[in-house]
């Protein structure tokens, strides 16, 4: 059975909370409220919600605020932005905050929903092509691997390289299985050509001192855990 998607709204307009709440409920979305600005970026952090509505005037903290929080530490749930401002200003303000899209009050409850399932799908989409470990995370269609929110650029070859240690993650792999794999078995040049590929990589996912990923089991091979 799939487990539906939990949907966060941040809103403090409480009869208009209650009526998206019971709307997605009856669509059949678990569904988290939060009333002000403080609240829903924290229940955003703690709870990992598959999608934020989330209102651009709150008590405390703006949604604007909230939504540049959350893009701040890498979190890249897929944002929905309520607000009554109709200007260009304020919609090129909020996706610059980070926001994926914006609804503007009054609206169609059919329109929200249609923009809901949207953002879902195509989250849905991506994550099939994400790997994921740790704050480590590589899209193969797109090829772009992150530490967090910090890009970090590879050639191809180290792309492939960590590609395959992510595939297998805390897995010891051997250097030979390696150079199969990922230079293939018609490979006849210098097996220590991974280990000056892993030092590359090492490189560059540690630019900014964060913790190792990829160790050596000595007299084997490498394996990708924390």
């Amino acid at each position: 059975m799939t487990t539906p998607a939990h949907i966060l709204i941040v809103e403090d307009e409480i009869k208009l909370a209650r009526f998206v709440e019971l709307e997605l409920s009856y669509e059949g979305y678990q569904v988290s409220v939060a009333h002000d600005g403080l609240a829903g970026l924290t229940t955003a952090r703690e709870q990992n919600p598959d999608l934020v509505i989330l209102d651009w005037l709150l008590p405390g903290l703006p949604g604007v605020e909230v939504c540049r929080r959350l893009r701040s530490t890498g979190n890249k749930v897929p944002i929905i932005l309520l607000t009554a401002k109709d200007e260009v200003g304020d919609r090129v303000a909020g996706l610059d905050a980070g926001a994926d899209d914006y609804v503007v009050k009054p609206f169609s409850v059919e329109e929200l929903l249609a923009r809901v399932r949207a953002h879902l799908r195509r989250t849905q989409e991506e994550d099939a092509d994400t790997l994921q470990f740790e704050d480590l995370s590589l899209n193969r269609r797109t090829r772009e691997v992150f530490r967090g929110s910090r890009a970090i650029e590879l050639t191809a070859k180290e792309f492939d390289l960590l590609e395959y240690l992510l595939t297998n993650p805390r897995q010891v792999i051997t250097r030979d299985r390696i150079l199969e794999q990922v230079w293939g078995y018609d490979f006849m040049g210098d097996s220590n050509i991974i280990e000056v590929y892993i030092r590359y990589l090492r490189l560059k996912l540690e630019e900014k001192n964060e913790k190792r990923l990829i160790q050596t089991v000595r007299g084997v091979g490498y394996t990708l855990r924390n």
